[in-house]
């Protein structure tokens, strides 16, 4: 009791003096401490200790005072201890950490492109990037909760540098995890849209710090709680690894189509055996351009119609499409012979199958260039055979949004769709809005028409040595190298811990993070992928030769027809029923309201690409005309009068 008492006057004592040193340095530019001062220091003069000896007793001795109590009272003081609101708050901060970790845990599930499992939910690539970045901003968010709330317990109990500036054999590395946040917190930053769209370079390169990430995580978090977050981290490892391989031959553009607007559309070789469903995607990087970027497009050809090419169309907008735009320019002003130029293709990347066809009526609503994945619909179903061909769309109506007529040329795939509706698969109708002209002296027709002024070139093919469209890697031996790749990495695992091991280590439970096992774990990683990677070598060198031998006959003649016959077609009369509109912007819901006589009792298959303002606004349309057939329910007569519009959103940018 004595000692408690004790200490509670010495830290009584400690904040007095520390509270007179604060005073008078306030007090010494103040008149009363000059008047006074004068007065003390003369009174001084006559003792031994002359006026530097009371300016020592006042400014210096309070301080040496202070430090020496200071130490006495830290030696009477007892062990300090966490206290029980400190205990909670730190394991506040462990929770937050296991937060954190669940979001890492399906982080990178969304951007998988071969295994993906969002594909199979029918999820578009360019939507489930939106999942990853929102997993990775509540990722940052919980693990500065996590790191901060730590960091706090330890600096009032003046633990940080005995727990952080250290990297043990065994125990939780808290180093590792300090980096790691630094740069989780880089990655985050430069991903933020503002950087993104700006310095799409900075972007590129600070993402791949993922991999210190993953490694520093691994070493601060052990491998008990890295084998949370290994599925994600492996399934990623062996979509990479493929994506790699399969893009690593680079192939030619055939040909180049320069549309107003700065618009224009690529036509690469394909492998007849390569099929896609629409609204496929493709990844293309040029090297030429850049070597390390791969930008997502989406595909405007359908695989039934065009067996051996396959074509998008890309808007000059950023800094890599105008340089795209600019060598295309030159190299069609130039009036020597076009050479080859290189491309890398990834993909294509769709949904597993083409479920539009299971409405009764289609609309399609399209922005900008958003018409590509529907100009790829609407040539699907208009090749469309067997049975697909009894279960097409009854009607099809196709609603354009664009701001300048020139883009109107853009359709020009689809203009013998429109102009022959003598077809037995659908009857379409094509109602087009340009928004910021004024003009009704040009019908539909001669806008359809004016692709005759889109500049066209095609790159000379002969003599080149390249391999033709993607090297075909099966899904179904995805599937099993994802499998071998695994059973590798046990059997690694199983090595280590068999013959590597220190007997200590075997015979002991790891009840601590060690990372001499955190080192074995990433070394049987790096096994499974090199073994992964000899496999898929050989069956792109398997499949390769293959494809020369199948192509080397066929595309000579076949493609150069088949690109000719594109060219050529023609539009012949349209009916008055296509319209066209200029100086304003569609009213969806006047629209919906309006086909509500044309799509009776049927369900309409909403099909929307473009601003995400076009978006919400079909939406909001559709969504009101569902309740609208609803409370007509009870009521069979009226109930068949109401069509029931189903609305779908496709993403063209990430």
């Amino acid at each position: 009791m004595a000692k408690i008492v004790l200490l509670a006057l010495l830290r009584t004592l400690l904040i007095l003096i520390f509270l007179v040193c604060i005073i008078l340095w306030f007090l010494k530019p103040t008149k009363i401490r000059t008047k006074n001062w004068k007065k003390v220091e003369d009174g001084m003069q006559t003792t031994i200790f002359k006026y530097n000896g009371v300016d020592f007793v006042v400014y210096t001795f309070p301080i040496i005072l202070l430090a020496m109590i200071g130490l006495v009272y830290m030696y009477m003081q007892p062990m300090r201890s966490i206290k029980s609101w400190q205990l909670k708050f730190l394991r506040i901060s462990t929770r937050f950490g296991l937060l954190a970790e669940i979001c890492l845990g399906f982080l990178l599930f969304p951007i998988l492109r071969g295994p993906s499992i969002f594909r199979l939910l029918g999820v578009q690539f360019e939507a489930s990037v939106r999942y990853h970045i929102w997993l990775g901003t509540t990722l940052t968010f919980f693990a500065i909760l996590h790191g901060a709330g730590t960091l706090f317990i330890w600096g009032i109990n003046h633990q940080i540098q005995n727990q952080i500036w250290s990297w043990q054999k065994e125990g939780r590395i808290y180093l590792a995890g300090g980096i790691a946040l630094i740069t989780l917190l880089i990655i985050w930053i430069s991903s933020l849209p503002l950087v993104r769209r700006r310095k799409f370079d900075v972007f590129f390169c600070m993402h791949h710090l993922y991999v210190v990430f993953l490694l520093l995580f691994l070493f601060h978090a052990g491998d008990k709680h890295f084998f949370m977050v290994f599925a994600g981290v492996f399934l990623f490892a062996m979509d990479k690894l493929l994506r790699v391989i399969q893009s690593s031959p680079e192939t030619r553009i055939l040909s180049v189509r320069i549309f107003p607007s700065k618009i224009i559309e690529l036509t690469f070789p394909k492998d007849p055996r390569l099929n896609y469903t629409p609204t496929s995607i493709i990844f293309v990087k040029i090297p030429m351009i850049s070597k390390f970027h791969w930008h997502p497009f989406s595909i405007t050809s359908s695989c039934t119609v065009n067996d051996q090419t396959m074509s998008v169309m890309i808007k000059s907008e950023g800094c890599w499409t105008n340089s795209l735009y600019d060598i295309l320019c030159q190299e069609v002003e130039s009036k020597s012979q076009t050479k080859c130029v290189s491309v890398a293709i990834e993909g294509p990347y769709g949904p597993p199958s083409f479920d539009f066809v299971r409405y009764d009526n289609l609309l399609l609503i399209a922005g900008g260039i958003g018409i590509t994945p529907m100009l790829s619909i609407l040539q699907e179903l208009a090749y469309a055979k067997g049975d697909l061909r009894n279960r097409c769309p009854s009607q099809i109506q196709l609603i354009y949004v664009t701001k300048n007529s020139q883009d109107i040329s853009l359709l020009n795939p689809i203009s013998h769709v429109v102009s022959n509706q003598t077809s037995e698969f659908c009857h379409l109708k094509l109602k087009v809005f340009v928004t910021q002209e004024n003009k009704s002296n040009s019908s539909l027709k001669d806008f359809l028409s004016s692709v005759s002024a889109a500049r066209t070139i095609f790159f000379d093919m002969k003599n080149s040595n390249h391999s033709f469209g993607r090297v075909l890697i099966n899904p179904l031996w995805m599937g099993a190298i994802t499998g071998f790749s695994s059973a590798i990495y046990l059997l690694s695992l199983c090595f280590f811990n068999q013959f590597l091991f220190s007997p200590k280590m075997k015979s002991s439970k790891p009840k601590s993070p060690s990372s001499v096992v955190d080192l074995f774990l990433l070394c049987s990683f790096l096994i499974a992928v090199a073994c992964s990677a000899v496999i898929a070598m050989v069956l792109k060198w398997r499949n390769s030769k293959t494809e020369r031998k199948m192509l080397a006959t066929t595309w000579d003649n076949e493609g150069e027809m088949k690109l000719s016959a594109m060219e050529g077609a023609s539009t012949n009369t349209l009916e008055e029923q296509h319209e066209i509109h200029f100086g304003a912007r569609p009213i969806f819901k006047d629209l919906l309201q309006k086909m509500e006589s044309e799509f009776k009792g049927s369900n309409v298959g909403v099909v929307v690409c473009g601003p995400e303002s076009m978006k919400d606004s079909v939406a909001s349309a559709c969504q009101q005309k569902c309740r609208q057939a609803f409370k007509f329910n009870s009521k069979e007569q009226q109930q068949q009068q109401q069509p029931f519009f189903v609305f779908h959103s496709l993403n063209f940018s990430l």
